[in-house]
């Protein structure tokens, strides 16, 4: 077991904890592997019928997959390294998907990349009023990755496009309007929330706890945006996207930074055309 992950069982309940705050619970190998471990073991353990996953700290769940120790195994040329860590948190990732049990996945905070890898395939996940959730690859040149894509492709109309090429960060309203999240439980009420999950009646219907936790986030600026989002965004090429942001934003602020290009990656770097049959 990593030091970096904490795993406990009471009432049924499999509690899981990314514990490493100082670094916004980033994953490293050793995280991964450990995760992944104890998920397996519980999948067929009587005493275990639901996996709650949060993590330490009041500023994130997780940020991401450790870019820092992606970046010594590509600088120092271990390949086989850098591929086995993507390799296995994929794997991790889908057997979260297709987990036999619920799994509840609190995303309070920061929740981002690799950290969306976890708690986006949950069964049921849980932002709160501290929730930053992203995929903010092309910031730094990579393409959305740990499944992001396929949560993206589900997306409302062309939000899933629009996410993808600005990094966007969405607040909890937006995360649930995105299809990444299912509920909005304000963060004082956490606790209230595990503490019930260990007491429900029912083991297999979790779902029904956290609906009584379950409130009102406020208005989605993604939604409000659909409009000009889905005009601009369902054009066929990179190129295209940015002509129509262009004539569309003239006096818009909120269209004006929507660009592609506003992210780290140019828009030849982000592929044309946009589509295959393009």
């Amino acid at each position: 077991m990593s030091e970096h992950i904490s795993a406990s069982v009471a009432d049924g309940v499999g509690h899981l904890t990314l514990e490493r705050p100082q670094a916004l619970n980033a994953l490293s190998y050793e995280m991964i592997r450990a995760l992944a471990a104890v998920f397996d073991a519980w999948r067929h353990d009587p005493e275990v019928s639901m996996v709650v996953l949060d993590g330490a700290g009041e500023r994130g769940f997780c940020a991401g997959g450790d870019v820092r120790e992606l970046y010594m195994y590509a600088t120092g040329g271990h390949v086989a390294e850098a591929l086995r860590f993507f390799r296995d948190e994929y794997r991790l990732n889908a057997a979260i998907a297709r987990y036999p049990k619920p799994v509840v996945a609190i995303m309070d905070g920061i929740t981002m990349g690799g950290g969306i890898g976890l708690a986006g395939h949950a069964s049921i996940r849980i932002v709160t009023e501290r929730s930053r959730v992203a995929m903010p690859e092309t910031r730094i040149g990579f393409t959305p990755d740990v499944g992001g894509t396929w949560l993206l492709g589900r997306a409302p109309g062309e939000l899933g496009t629009h996410l993808a090429l600005n990094s966007r960060t969405m607040d909890a309203a937006d995360a649930m309007h995105a299809g990444f999240a299912d509920a909005f439980v304000p963060s004082a009420s956490i606790p209230h929330l595990l503490q019930a999950l260990e007491e429900r009646a029912d083991p297999g219907t979790p779902s029904e706890i956290v609906m009584l936790f379950d409130e009102t986030p406020g208005p989605s600026a993604l939604a409000a945006a659909r409009p000009w989002v889905d005009a601009c965004f369902s054009a066929p090429t990179v190129h295209g996207i940015i002509d129509r942001l262009r004539a569309f934003a003239e006096g818009r602020a909120d269209a004006a930074g929507a660009t592609p290009g506003s992210a780290a990656g140019s828009p030849d770097e982000a592929g044309e055309p946009r589509h295959p049959s393009a």
